[in-house]
């Protein structure tokens, strides 16, 4: 056994790629958990991801995602929905033919017919959707609710003769009568079908605490796998979804960088991280490809990130703070951890930026003076750094490498006066 894995088993939270709280690991935090023995990930980026107002995949778009999550390793793909349009039925049919090493699910409403356009396509489950809210059915569709369980139960008995793996996934659910809720899963279990169930809260309303009461809840009544589809409209996604794996749940919905309906759904890159380090949880994917995957989707959605967004974001691992530049050059080389709670490279990052600005310190302009080859003494030195915190100030934004060559010589001229 390596040391790297020796140390990843005795002490899980500090490994040579990460250095998280040893708190996360206390008997008394740990001691409710019951997560299952596997957990896995449905990306649901090529469907839900796509909901986002203004994103649009062509069909090559899709190709290309798809193979990507392929390669980083996630086990699930949902290529889409094929009613949605020819083009996107198309998209799904070519997905299937590239013998991907993930397995090709589809979305679907409770119809036969779109149970029937996935079966043509060729892929290998679906997700069978039908609201579960009473004001949902009675205000939104316009049903009664009699209808929405008619639905679910003809259209997943159709799913099941044509040999799909059936996941039942109820809209609103987290809004619903818990016991309506329950009964209507029972129901369908019993007459129609049903593989696996999905925890759906679909506008993003449920706290950490009340995940993990939805999940142990539709645990004693379901004897199926469950699966967890949350969304972020109050920023709780990743949390949430951790609390319902901690209850057992097995297999989240995610998308790649969170793009997604409204507020977006829950994001896979610190899902899965949060997940590895602080949990213990490994989802076998290629987390060393993780920017490759994210960088690949903003480009062909169209959408952006904050540059501070964990992991993935362009200044994740930038450093301005004279502060914090000075532990950077004391400690990166040999404890990267330190300064980083996961390293760059473990996520497939670039390397570390120094940037010289407002808050930037001596060991700033002694790092960017090595990198330029300019010589400061002290004095021409401090004399640099007051400049550039003034023009950075001013400017409102981070130096240039020639805008600091120009501040380092002109301290020097200042210097010789």
């Amino acid at each position: 056994m390596s040391d790297s894995s020796h140390s990843e088993k005795t002490q899980p939270w500090k490994t040579d790629n990460w250095h998280v709280s040893p708190w996360n690991y206390l008997a008394e935090v740990t001691r409710d958990f019951q997560p299952p023995k596997e957990v896995k990930i449905h990306d649901i980026t090529l469907r839900d991801g796509e909901q986002q107002a203004g994103i649009i995949f062509t069909k090559d778009d899709k190709i290309r995602i798809a193979e990507k999550l392929s390669e980083v390793g996630v086990h699930r793909i949902e290529a889409g929905m094929p009613a949605v349009s020819p083009r996107d039925e198309a998209a799904i049919k070519e997905i299937v033919k590239r013998n991907l090493t993930s397995d090709i699910f589809c979305f679907s409403r409770c119809m036969v017919d779109d149970v029937k356009r996935a079966a043509d396509c060729g892929v290998k489950g679906i997700i069978i959707e039908i609201p579960a809210s009473a004001h949902l059915i009675e205000q939104a569709y316009k049903w009664p609710l009699e209808k929405a369980i008619d639905l679910s139960i003809s259209a997943t008995a159709s799913a099941k003769e044509q040999g799909l793996y059936t996941v039942f996934f109820t809209i609103d659910a987290t809004r619903s009568d818990l016991n309506w809720l329950l009964d209507l899963v029972d129901k369908v279990a019993t007459e129609g079908h049903m593989d696996a169930f999905t925890l759906v809260d679909t506008f993003g309303v449920l706290s950490p605490h009340a995940a993990a009461y939805f999940t142990k809840r539709v645990k004693e009544r379901v004897e199926k796998p469950l699966e967890i589809h949350f969304h972020s409209d109050f920023g709780m996604g990743v949390a949430n979804t951790i609390n319902a794996i901690l209850a057992g749940a097995e297999v989240i919905h995610t998308t790649v960088t969170g793009i997604g309906e409204r507020a977006g759904n829950t994001p896979m890159e610190e899902t899965v991280l949060a997940l590895l380090t602080m949990y213990g949880i490994d989802v076998g994917i290629d987390y060393s490809k993780m920017n490759e995957l994210s960088k690949l989707v903003q480009e062909l959605s169209g959408s952006t990130i904050p540059a501070s967004r964990p992991f993935i974001g362009n200044g994740a691992y930038s450093i301005e703070s004279g502060i914090v530049t000075g532990w950077f050059k004391n400690v990166f080389e040999e404890n990267p951890t330190t300064v980083f709670p996961v390293h760059p490279d473990f996520v497939g990052h670039e390397s570390p930026k120094i940037v010289m600005g407002k808050k930037s310190g001596l060991d700033n302009i002694a790092l960017w003076s090595e990198k330029l080859g300019i010589q400061l003494d002290e004095e021409e030195a401090l004399s640099a750094l007051q400049e550039v915190k003034l023009r950075s100030h001013d400017l409102k934004r981070v130096l240039t490498e020639e805008e600091f060559r120009e501040i380092a010589e002109g301290a020097k001229a200042k210097a010789k006066l």
